[in-house]
């Protein structure tokens, strides 16, 4: 018998089908016997065939062709910092000496943490695909039991095996066994991840105004009478087009964006060497690191004080792990190596020979440099180059929060996948537009792309601090890399990282508080999502309706079994929601099939395919389960038919193939026989829609975060929609809990 569908329609976006606490499922409880897939009764498990365009295939020229599309997603934020990186310092009378150490730290910085840490080492921490700090959280999580959800692939027989890619199956390290005991320390874990997720985001909004504020700033040179309102506005005008855009997909704005990228990473540092030849051809001196040294021990507090200028040099490096799923590790490295690092060298060193021999002109310390004869064509590229620079950001915050709504660390949006090939490829209309909103608000208010500069990458430092923490603990829970090694790889960032969080720590009262408030606001939506998340699985695996408890309600002889087919999503799975036996009890009846359906996402990017749908019986007359499992990074993928005929269609092959179990009630061609007069009959889809009953009896703690999560839950969207369910079929069951 062939139990495989084979589909080629376009995927759904996973973020649209998540189902209430589909992902909390109790793993405490892996002997309990009313386990509805745990138990005696018989499963199939039924394959999806995706149309998946796979990276190992890919030759060279694939690859090549993927690098020059990066330019244009990936690397603006990065590649663009010339522009206000020198503008950004307060400097004072700066001398050759000065000048040169700058250099060598930007140097060095991105040497070490853009090509050693990212480029080399971040980039083989991918979860299947995936990057950024959730990602790396997702990792852990995925091979060890580590994570506050319990989302461990072992409750089924089918399930998701967790082997270890990296380590096969040797012994848990003391580090894992740790993190295994201890709840804070997986607490602390979850937040540091949470964290980091949302200081990315909120420096992000502040990247596209940075860099077209800059950019827009050269209007300023040539035509001085140039107001800073009209800069102002036409900042404001480019920004709202570059969103605008977004809702196209990342292939095709990359697609655009990429010429553009393509010219400015290659004029840049042909000025730059033009720089070099005519104002200080020894410049690359300054490569060696003691220049570093003197240039602190020469300016004490005033040279740390100005590392809140030179990290600007590397605050889009973090967007070059975050994008991964746009596109692929061998194609980011490609395009970093060869194009983006030497195009920062070059530009570096042109931009720091014109200022030595024009000491005073690094408030305009890009487009001062820029030769009169190339100034405009040079003044079109910068504009257009830093209105792609925003997309690195966006493209970035788009596959963070995708992220965070599958592992139901945050409230459900829109997410919408962009490609038929690319699952990491997405877009979110209501993230797009907030932060618009938010972005086009920081260039009214701010108005100069110097005071922004003040407020940009001061989150993003702790980000890299953060990325480099959870990457210590990949290689020692994960690679098994020598604690030697691994120590090595740990003093070096957090020392040079550190160094600079602390220097950009003085930018908060210029202006750094902004990245800041959105990084919490953020968390403190995350933390109030996740916590009434929490609550509400304790309360239904409390009141959870076992087998026998549903077996005990159908003997009931005022409970009807009524014509039709009703897809139940339940949102445990060891047992049933507890809106079950509340809607038994108040309706008086049970439709003859019933399928109890669980959409359940685990802490993994990609589920096996083998091991997307699980069917059982549960021993009931009409009654079966059906657990559909994918990680973040999968799509479910349906026939034109819709959901109920995929199945049904696994229902039948799942009744033919137990026709010989002596448990089933009634034989297989009854069975069949039945499932179709219920489908004829009619289908609805059954989902609770629960509240908290919050009363005087609660404390305060509980009564403000359950408050503040109904509002976040009253105003997410909803489950269904995107399998295809016409609204005439569906049906919500209103419950109380009792906080």
């Amino acid at each position: 018998m062939d139990n495989q569908l084979i589909t080629s329609s376009p995927p759904i976006p996973l973020s649209e089908i998540v189902v209430e606490d589909n992902n909390h499922n109790n793993n405490n409880n892996n002997n309990n016997n009313n386990s509805l897939l745990n138990g005696h009764h018989s499963h199939t498990t039924f394959t999806f065939s995706i149309n998946e365009n796979t990276n190992g295939k890919d030759g060279f020229w694939r690859n090549v062709f993927l690098a020059y599309k990066t330019l244009g997603v990936v690397f603006g934020g990065l590649v663009t910092s010339p522009l206000y990186v020198y503008p950004s310092m307060h400097l004072t009378s700066p001398s050759e000496d000065d000048y040169l150490g700058i250099y060598s730290i930007m140097f060095w910085t991105l040497t070490l943490i853009g090509v050693v840490k990212y480029c080399c080492i971040a980039l083989k921490a991918d979860d299947q695909g995936e990057g950024g700090t959730f990602a790396l959280y997702s990792l852990l999580c995925r091979h060890a039991n580590i994570s506050i959800l319990s989302s461990k692939r072992t409750d089924t027989d089918s399930g998701v095996q967790n082997a270890n890619q990296y380590g096969g199956t040797k012994k848990k390290s003391r580090l894992v066994t740790f993190f295994e005991q201890s709840l804070v320390a997986r607490r602390v874990l979850l937040f540091v991840a949470m964290l980091g997720m949302c200081m990315l985001i909120g420096d992000g909004i502040l990247t596209p105004a940075v860099s077209v504020l800059s950019a827009m700033d050269g209007l300023r040179g040539p035509f001085p009478s140039a107001s800073k309102s009209l800069v102002v506005a036409l900042s404001a005008i480019v920004l709202i087009a570059l969103f605008l855009v977004q809702k196209f997909g990342t292939s095709k704005v990359s697609f655009l964006f990429s010429p553009i990228m393509g010219a400015w990473t290659l004029t840049t540092p042909i000025v730059g060497i033009y720089s070099i030849f005519r104002h200080y051809p020894s410049i690359f001196k300054a490569l060696s690191p003691h220049y570093i040294l003197h240039f602190f021990l020469r300016n004490g507090k005033e040279g740390w004080a100005l590392l809140g200028g030179t990290v600007l040099c590397i605050t889009g490096s973090e967007a070059l792990f975050a994008d991964l799923g746009h596109f692929n590790r061998r194609s980011i490295q490609l395009a970093f190596l060869f194009t983006i690092y030497p195009s920062l060298i070059l530009t570096y060193a042109g931009q720091t020979a014109y200022l030595i021999k024009h000491p005073n002109d690094h408030d305009d310390g890009f487009y001062k440099f820029i030769p009169h004869t190339v100034y405009w064509p040079m003044f079109i590229v910068a504009t257009l180059a830093a209105t792609v620079a925003s997309q690195s950001l966006i493209s970035a915050t788009f596959s963070i929060i995708k992220q965070s709504v599958v592992l139901d660390y945050f409230p459900r949006v829109k997410v919408v996948h962009t490609s038929h090939y690319k699952e990491g490829e997405v877009y979110s209309p209501e993230v797009n537009y907030i932060l618009m909103v938010i972005c086009v608000s920081s260039v009214l208010v701010f108005g100069d792309g110097k005071d922004l500069g003040n407020a940009f990458g001061v989150v993003v430092s702790l980000v890299m601090l953060i990325t480099t923490i959870l990457l210590t603990l990949v290689m020692l829970m994960i690679w098994r890399t020598p604690v030697v090694l691994a120590a090595l790889y740990f003093v070096t960032f957090f020392v040079i990282e550190g160094v600079y969080v602390s220097a950009v720590f003085t930018k908060i009262p210029e202006g750094g508080w902004l990245p800041f408030a959105i990084s919490l606001i953020l968390a403190f939506i995350m933390f109030g999502w996740f916590y009434g998340r929490q609550r509400k699985l304790e309360y239904e695996m409390t009141y959870k309706i076992t087998l026998q408890n549903l077996e005990l309600l159908l003997a009931n002889p005022g409970i009807q079994r009524v014509p039709g087919l009703c897809f139940f999503y339940s949102n445990i799975q060891d047992g049933l929601t507890p809106v079950l036996g509340h809607y038994i009890k108040n309706m008086k009846s049970l439709h003859k099939v019933t399928v109890f359906t669980t959409l359940r996402y685990l802490l993994v990017a990609k589920v096996p395919q083998n091991e997307r749908i699980v069917i059982k019986k549960l021993g009931l007359k009409g009654v079966y389960g059906c657990v559909i499992q994918y990680g973040y990074a999968d799509s479910f993928s349906h026939e034109t038919d819709g959901f109920v005929n995929q199945v049904i269609n696994s229902l039948r092959a799942h009744i033919q193939k137990c026709s010989d179990l002596p448990s089933i009630p009634l034989s297989v061609e009854e069975e069949l026989l039945e499932l179709e007069h219920a489908k004829v009959a009619g289908v609805v889809h059954v989902k609770g829609k629960t509240r908290f009953h919050i009363g005087n009896d609660i404390g305060w703690f509980d009564r403000i975060m359950l408050a503040f999560y109904e509002v976040l839950h009253g105003n997410c969207r909803s489950a269904l929609p995107a399998l295809g369910i016409p609204l005439a079929e569906r049906m919500e069951v209103g419950m109380l809990y009792e906080a």
